[in-house]
């Protein structure tokens, strides 16, 4: 058993199988709909499709506040009081929850926090690194793990395909004349993550049965991937068949083992039904 324990925020979307495999503990973010504060992962992602269905409106996503971080950091001081905490958190560029946790780990002994400058199935990916490390090395020291851990940040790569312009029109991320543009043209956008922030680089037109081969066949010609492992990421919504094909590719372009993860509300949020994303670590 490692003496570290590894922490994060559910807008990792870290499978909770993985979580409990590796006692990795995880704590919620926040989703506001009509009015209700629900904790992510206590709210089905169907009732946020079917509240934008009723409405065209999407709800809005919120951080881990700093009581909640330190009821969170007092828990696991209390159940592993021999452990040290090293918690890697969702980018900072992207939300306050990380400044939030810097805030609330300022009188909590032995722990160190990560910025991972990363989300979703990215940040799953820099954990699982992490949780890697241990599993090899269970008496590493917590200073070489960091430094191990922020070599691979700026070498984690996450790329997303929404579902629906829909979504992101709702949270006025896309213009109507965009959005009008864009919904003729059946044209998405990729999202990925640039130092820390969602930027949207290039444009797919078409099926995202055509535009998710395209985007993988894209990242893997434009990133030099880890093959021993590789993270897919999908929104309810995304067929069957599209993810057989999509792991098909990865067998033949020599990835050693893949996991599809389900993204939670924050990404559904602005993703829509049927999203599509990639993350891995480079060599």
């Amino acid at each position: 058993m490692s003496r570290i324990i590894l922490s994060t925020e559910s807008g990792a979307d870290l499978p909770e199988s993985l979580a409990k495999k590796h006692n990795v503990q995880v704590i919620p973010m926040h989703v506001i709909m009509e009015g209700q504060d629900y904790l992510d992962g206590h709210l089905p992602v169907n009732e946020i499709y079917d509240f934008y269905d009723r409405t065209k409106k999407i709800p809005s996503t919120s951080a881990t506040n700093v009581h909640e971080y330190q009821e969170f950091f007092k828990r696991i001081r209390t159940e592993f009081p021999d452990r040290i905490i090293v918690h890697i958190g969702y980018t900072s560029k992207a939300s306050a929850s990380f400044q939030n946790a810097l805030l609330a780990a300022e009188d909590v002994e032995d722990i160190y926090l990560l910025d991972a400058l990363n989300v979703t199935g990215g940040l799953t990916a820099i954990v699982m690194y992490a949780v890697t490390l241990l599993e090899k090395e269970p008496e590493m020291d917590p200073i070489d793990l960091l430094e191990k851990i922020e070599s691979i940040i700026p070498k984690t790569r996450l790329a997303f395909l929404p579902g629906s312009l829909d979504f992101l029109r709702a949270g006025g991320r896309v213009s109507n004349m965009a959005y009008l543009g864009g919904a003729l043209l059946k044209i998405k956008p990729c999202i990925e993550l640039v130092e820390g922030k969602l930027v949207s680089t290039k444009k797919y037109r078409g099926k995202m049965s055509k535009v998710a081969e395209s985007l993988l066949l894209d990242y893997l010609q434009q990133y030099d991937m880890d093959r021993q492992q590789i993270y897919f990421i999908y929104s309810i919504g995304l067929s069957e068949t599209i993810k057989e094909r999509i792991n098909e590719i990865a067998w033949e372009k020599g990835f050693k083992n893949s996991i599809w993860i389900e993204a939670g509300a924050m990404i559904s949020t602005h993703s829509g039904p049927g999203g599509f994303g990639i993350a891995g670590i480079e060599v």
